[in-house]
């Protein structure tokens, strides 16, 4: 079983794995490569002169394989509570995992097979988000959401911090106190 499955690679997705696995957490991505950002240009990332939404993805997919994570391609059909977290269905098998966090860009069809709370968007062509507290945390215990599809701004840059900080909040949460993670130069 894996502790935190996280559905979506883009950027809210990759940047959330790479917190989990970092910190120790047996994490899977699992990507249907629908992304948005695999269509994208992007000048205005902090700390990167000029990135092609593809090479975005795909650098930050391999620095959380790095630090351990499981990258899947696969679409993700239905997500069932199980005893003690969940069964997530796709295309290419099931997988187990204790805590969910949706990174599904524009795409929320998962949403009414668990339940989740839903509310209308507030970006241009976001038509439908979950609804997440400040945490991330949606309505159904264990299951979280980051990036666009919580409602935060589909500039890359926003969506990353925002995977970043729900899987701090999942970290934390996990452990049984706050999660900070600090490298420094040596």
């Amino acid at each position: 079983m894996f502790e935190v499955a996280i559905i979506g690679g883009g950027p809210a997705g990759g940047s959330a794995a790479i917190f989990t696995a970092k910190a120790g957490k047996k994490t899977v991505v699992i990507d249907s490569n629908q992304g948005v950002t695999k269509r994208a240009m992007l000048w205005n990332h902090y700390g990167v002169e000029e990135i092609t939404g593809p090479n975005l993805v795909e650098t930050g997919l391999n620095q959380a394989r790095k630090f351990g994570a499981e990258v899947v391609e696969s679409k993700v059909t239905s997500i069932v509570k199980a005893d003690e977290g969940f069964t997530i269905t796709t295309e290419n098998g099931e997988f187990e995992a204790k805590h969910i966090i949706l990174a599904t860009g524009f795409l929320t069809d998962l949403a009414e097979s668990i339940g989740l709370a839903t509310k209308p968007g507030t970006e241009p062509r976001v038509k439908t988000i979950f609804d997440v507290d400040a945490a991330g945390k949606t309505n159904v215990e264990g299951i979280w959401a980051a990036g666009t599809c919580a409602g935060v701004s589909v500039h890359t840059i926003i969506t990353a911090g925002d995977g970043a900080k729900v899987a701090i909040n999942v970290i934390s949460e996990l452990n049984g106190e706050r999660y900070v993670d600090h490298d420094v130069l040596k």
